[in-house]
């Protein structure tokens, strides 16, 4: 026989509000419903990108996901990228005429950092070098925002945060996802008891890569892999709601090149939650996420880290759906950065240092339990 936990069923069923919401009790707190809400959930709104202070970037690497960002910052904040550092000043050059029209090209990325026009550095190099390169940026005295997974390990993570406090600089994961409108909205959801207490998250993230070993997912000496560059989003979205885990059970299966392809886990929290999370890169899965409270349930559609909708359906047959910013969206994070760097903030409560060294933690006994094993390690 299995011991099956003692599961507190919560507070009782709410009263019906307008527009399809519950009306919420006021004898208890978010955190009631998921360790991870705050009162400051309630609202289920993020502020418009538009009216955040302007920030000064400069970009350390010139792919795909810096592309994107500065895209983001240029056309939906009152930010700007001033400049980009890539080692071939080609490439910097042709990224700036891309994306950010104006900026100084640098051909290292030591320049880059020490350019006094610069107020925040974007660190969107590979895995394997944000612990270097976030270093780089804190040492010269900039604000940083380091692209997931933070660092290759939380070891790096741990002195990369230890250096920021030291120099007294903000520095943020690029974990974009917790920025989102609808994010917010279905934070809003779960903080106002709408679906009960949350007793399981599932969700998923996997894409098809071809194996190319030389490919950066493939490749060991660059951090290669489903977890850190695939997986980090459904673990960073159950830590979000949930926290750090008591307990983490995980299984992976690994490529010709020694890197994780595909990793199964559960994570395990008090009163029996569970988050049941997968990650591939040899599949484009659903990319959807669950999560079940005791009163309900919220269905995210695909994508689930980036701008979507999402259905809430209660135990008492009631549903509703919610439809609404769509886009790229990076822009919400380098407004969330730009807000606390004016406000002379070192770090952001939606992605604080703790919650990265969680998320790293986490990701350390996955990778451990997967038998990935990195160049160094």
């Amino acid at each position: 026989m299995v011991d099956v936990p003692d599961v507190d069923p919560g507070p009782p069923p709410r009263p019906r509000g307008s527009a399809g919401t519950v009306a919420p009790m006021t004898d208890v707190t978010p955190a009631s419903f998921a360790p991870g809400l705050t009162s400051d959930d309630l609202a289920g709104t993020v502020p418009d990108p538009r009216t955040a202070p302007a920030v000064r970037w400069g970009v350390l690497g010139a792919g795909n996901i810096a592309g994107s960002f500065s895209d983001g910052v240029r056309e939906h904040t009152a930010s700007s990228v001033v400049a980009v550092g890539s080692r071939d000043v080609a490439k910097a050059e042709a990224f700036a005429a891309a994306h950010a029209p104006g900026a100084r090209a640098h051909g290292d990325y030591a320049a880059l950092v020490s350019d006094p026009e610069v107020d925040v550095v974007y660190v969107a190099t590979p895995h394997s070098h944000h612990h270097e390169h976030a270093l780089l940026a804190v040492r010269a005295g900039k604000h940083v925002l380091v692209e997931k997974a933070f660092t290759q390990d939380a070891a790096q993570a741990r002195e990369v945060l230890d250096a920021a406090r030291d120099a007294g600089v903000f520095v943020m994961e690029a974990m974009w996802t917790r920025f989102l409108p609808h994010v917010a909205a279905l934070r809003g959801v779960i903080a106002r008891g709408e679906i009960g207490r949350v007793v399981s998250v599932v969700a998923d993230h996997g894409q098809y890569f071809p194996l190319v070993p030389e490919h950066r997912l493939y490749a060991p000496g660059l951090a290669g892999g489903a977890l850190l560059d695939l997986g980090v989003y459904p673990v960073s979205f159950a830590h979000d709601l949930l926290g750090a885990p008591e307990s983490v059970a995980a299984v992976g299966a690994l490529t010709e090149t020694g890197v994780d392809g595909q990793v199964g886990m559960v994570l395990a929290y008090p009163q029996g939650v569970q988050a049941t999370l997968s990650t591939t890169l040899w599949s484009r899965t659903a990319n959807t996420a669950v999560i079940s409270g005791t009163e309900g349930r919220i269905e995210v559609a695909r994508t689930f880290y980036a701008p979507t909708s999402f259905t809430v359906e209660r135990h008492d047959g009631a549903t509703w759906a919610y439809d609404g910013f769509r886009g790229e969206g990076k822009q919400f994070q380098a407004a969330e950065v730009a807000r606390r760097v004016a406000a002379g903030d070192t770090q952001s409560p939606r992605m604080s240092w703790d919650g990265t060294l969680e998320v790293m933690d986490t990701l350390d006994e996955v990778r451990r339990q997967a038998g990935v094993v990195y160049p160094g390690e």
